[in-house]
């Protein structure tokens, strides 16, 4: 008998969903601002643009609605790091992923209830949702609204850097997209993890 969890009810499939379709929709306009030629783009440079600054307002909301969900639910447990013992439960994980895994060895932190995440996830999670995803808003609306203050203000350099940043940080996030997706397939079976964002049910597996 399968072992099932209810660990993913329908608002927190639903911000799931609109988060991922926001990313790539931010990942592929950028990608076509940043590198796609002028005279043959993948998108038109202005069609590119409205999608990036449309879905970066969407993409605001949607994480200010994550923000205050795991304030007042009891979801934001799940991204609180015990720094007690944290490197020991990190290399428990790491040699798990590196190694246990393909032996077929039991998951040191199974999926409960109570801590959907384990150690890596948990801090992953966190310093993609908690650093990352502030970072880049705050180098890219200023750029929005600001650009052209930013360099009378403080000069060409500073909007060079503020640019420099933000496209580094998206480059981080789209290697975590790939990670995130990679790990995803360490379910049960390879699709009982993304069968779960769908249902909300999770399959004991990895």
């Amino acid at each position: 008998m399968e072992n099932k969890l209810y660990l993913y009810p329908g608002l927190i499939r639903l911000w799931h969903a609109l988060n991922a379709v926001l990313i790539i929709l931010l990942i592929i306009s950028g990608l076509s601002m940043q590198y796609s030629d002028p005279l043959n783009p993948l998108f038109r440079f202005d069609l590119a643009v409205s999608v990036h600054n449309i879905s970066g307002f969407i993409l605001i909301f949607d994480y200010l609605l994550f923000i205050i969900g795991n304030t007042i639910s009891k979801n934001g447990r799940h991204y609180r790091i015990q720094l007690k013992g944290l490197t020991h439960r990190l290399v428990a994980q790491f040699r798990y992923y590196t190694y246990g895994i393909f032996k077929h060895e039991t998951a040191p932190f199974p999926v409960t209830k109570k801590m959907k995440f384990n150690p890596i996830q948990q801090v992953t999670y966190f310093m993609t949702m908690y650093v990352l995803m502030p970072i880049i808003f705050l180098t890219g609306l200023p750029m929005l609204f600001s650009g052209a203050f930013i360099r009378q203000l403080l000069g060409s350099d500073a909007f060079f850097v503020t640019d420099i940043i933000h496209i580094t940080i998206g480059f981080l996030l789209s290697i975590f997209l790939i990670i995130h997706l990679y790990f995803c397939t360490f379910g049960a079976k390879p699709y009982s993890n993304f069968k779960s964002i769908v249902t909300g049910y999770h399959e004991g597996g990895h």
